[in-house]
């Protein structure tokens, strides 16, 4: 593989918005069934619709010629598609060459085997989805996932050197509960924490309205217990981060229903089949794939010209929405978290 060259153009969009952090799926398949995420009974694409590993770092180096400076590898679940830390290592090799950084979102069952790869393909941080340390609710969340196998996996990163940051979606009356929990065994563990409110983003078998938790209320009531001095921290995503004082941890808030964090957006994301969404809240999206294969790197060059066009202003995410109406129609899974 060449090295990428020096960016000539860079991704602006029609708001002045300069676009440097690329989300890449590798896949739509998981391995669990998070209840907020995806129905039980999912239809996942046919394995000749996904871009090969090949072409998926065509499309890495393609957006790091036009000025991405950071990439996150996402899912589904990325590391269970074959070739996932193959992947790694070739889009690593940019890092210091018009790449900043290479990260990963994970949900963890794959971490014991793979840290030691994905530490030698340069990445350095890692985001884990844990929403629950026990056993039976994290079981009845993922409905048949194994607390410990992703505990054993944060371990496993932290000692191949990953920094890892935990993500959990806060649950209205499921976990909840285990937030000040959460935060405190982070803290003694040496991660940051960040709390996600959940998104309408397609049909799953229950109400989202259920669950929903505003994350205003819950950073009142840790306010109550702690003292949470602002960060100006950015780490590339719309996540607001507070120092913990009392536990010197970091807890960041990504907020899309209660706060709008769309105005310094500057992300893309491309799923494994090789659609460029310009925002997770609407299905705006162009096939960079017909692209690539018909007419290699300046088709591709020209379709992202032509993308930043149609970027929305903000998302168009609404709690209110029936589960089998939310916002957008595709799940998470597809367009990589």
């Amino acid at each position: 593989m060449t090295v990428a060259p020096p960016p000539t153009r860079s991704l602006t969009d029609s708001f002045g918005r300069r676009i440097t952090y690329l989300r890449l799926s590798v896949t739509d398949r998981c391995d669990l069934r998070c209840r907020y995420c995806m129905s039980e009974a999912m239809t996942f694409l046919p394995r000749a619709e996904v871009l090969t590993i090949e072409e998926l770092a065509d499309v890495a180096e393609a957006f790091i010629a036009r000025g991405v400076t950071k990439i996150r590898l996402t899912g589904g679940e990325p590391l269970i598609r074959r070739g996932a830390p193959t992947l790694a290592r070739m889009i690593g090799r940019h890092i210091g060459q018009g790449l900043d950084e290479l990260t990963l979102t994970t949900n963890g069952t794959q971490l014991v085997r793979q840290s030691a790869d994905l530490f030698a393909a340069g990445i350095r941080r890692i985001n884990v989805s844990l929403d629950s340390c026990d056993p039976d609710r994290f079981r009845l969340i993922t409905r048949w996932g194994k607390v410990e196998e992703v505990l054993e996996g944060i371990a496993a990163a932290k000692a191949a050197g990953l920094h890892v940051k935990i993500n959990m979606v806060a649950l209205k009356g499921l976990n909840e509960d285990e937030i000040e929990p959460m935060l405190r065994w982070c803290a003694a563990e040496g991660h940051d924490l960040t709390l996600i409110e959940t998104m309408p983003l397609g049909s799953i078998d229950e109400d989202r309205t259920d669950r929903y938790l505003p994350l205003d209320a819950v950073q009142r009531r840790l306010a109550e217990r702690f003292t949470l001095t602002p960060l100006d921290d950015r780490t590339g995503g719309p996540a607001r981060y507070h120092r913990v004082e009392e536990l010197g941890a970091r807890i960041g808030l990504i907020t899309p229903l209660t706060q709008n964090f769309c105005a310094g957006c500057n992300r893309v994301r491309v799923t494994a089949s090789g659609r460029l969404y310009l925002c997770l809240g609407h299905d705006d999206r162009v096939d960079l794939k017909a692209a690539l294969r018909e007419g290699g790197r300046p088709a591709l060059d020209a379709l992202l010209d032509g993308a930043m066009a149609i970027k929305p202003l903000k998302h168009a995410f609404r709690i209110d929405r029936r589960a089998d109406a939310p916002a957008v129609a595709r799940h998470m899974s597809v367009t990589g978290g």
